[in-house]
């Protein structure tokens, strides 16, 4: 295995990309999607990173505190991280209802405001996964771990339910900005890999699946998220009065999570799959 290459973006794309996801997740409700279907994703990624009492960690890619809340309460000295001021705030207030004491910092996952080796252990659960420059974003959560610290990531599948739902969304959604790639493919062991090179040793990649109950159908789910994740919302914004095109997308939403809740017990379970990886910096 190479040692991945250093990833360059221009300045002025980044600004763009910044300005234009800060608004993306402030859009809808994250917090609510988490709450009704991924909140126990957090809890699986702070056990993997085996955090020890009064560990430096920092959660990249934070949103509202699914990883960075139970890491502090596991006695963790924690840092969470997000582009999106709004998520923040209301991971102050869960924090502060579960007596959980952490710090709260707007940042970028592209250009992290940390100095080298900051950390001992740098998480991110679906977070950094939305970073569109994979490159980059991997070389900031390896630079500021401390060598012999640990790296966790907890990322969607391209084969499971978000990643087909991302690919159903393509054709409709805004085009990315050059040389983005694809969120799902950090869900990709291949292409983790590749982006960690021989910066990490103890590579361990574990496919899994989080069960998600929330839905009685399709069009429920498509309807929820419609109002509640930025991603789809844009891509609505995106198709706007089109109204063919809209009931097209509708309805190829609806057929994916029917297709989902039918497929595995025939009742309102649906199977989630992600990609979890640990690794030890070099």
């Amino acid at each position: 295995m190479t040692t991945s290459p250093s990833a360059t973006v221009p300045a002025e794309l980044l600004e763009t990309v910044r300005t234009k996801h800060r608004a993306l997740w402030a859009s809808g409700d994250y917090p609510a999607v988490v709450a009704n279907a991924v909140a126990g994703l957090g809890p699986v990624l702070v056990e993997a990173c085996r955090l020890r009492p009064g560990e430096t960690v920092l959660d990249v890619g934070a949103g509202s505190g699914n990883a960075a809340i139970p890491a502090a309460l596991a006695g963790a000295d924690v840092v969470a991280s997000d582009l999106t001021p709004e998520l923040l705030d209301v991971g102050r207030e869960l924090a502060a209802a579960q007596g959980a004491q952490l710090r709260w910092e707007q940042a970028d996952a592209h250009a992290l405001p940390y100095p080298d080796g900051a950390f001992d252990v740098v998480m991110s659960c679906i977070g950094v996964m939305f970073a569109p420059f994979h490159q980059l974003a991997a070389d900031e959560l390896l630079r500021v771990t401390r060598h012999g610290g640990r790296v966790g990531v907890l990322s969607w599948t391209p084969d499971g339910f978000i990643g087909e739902l991302f690919a159903t969304l393509r054709p409709y959604a805004p085009p990315p900005p050059p040389g983005a790639q694809p969120p799902p493919l950090w869900g990709d062991e291949s292409h983790v890999r590749d982006l960690l090179g021989d910066r990490v040793r103890h590579l361990h990649a574990e496919t899994r699946t989080l069960t998600v109950d929330r839905f009685a159908s399709g069009a429920e789910l498509r309807d929820f998220f419609k109002a509640a994740y930025g991603p789809m919302i844009a891509t609505y914004r995106n198709v706007g009065d089109d109204a063919e095109r809209a009931q097209q997308l509708d309805e190829e939403l609806a057929a994916l999570g029917d297709r989902y809740l039918t497929g595995h017990d025939g009742g309102s379970s649906m199977e989630w799959e992600y990609l979890l990886v640990t690794a030890e910096r070099r």
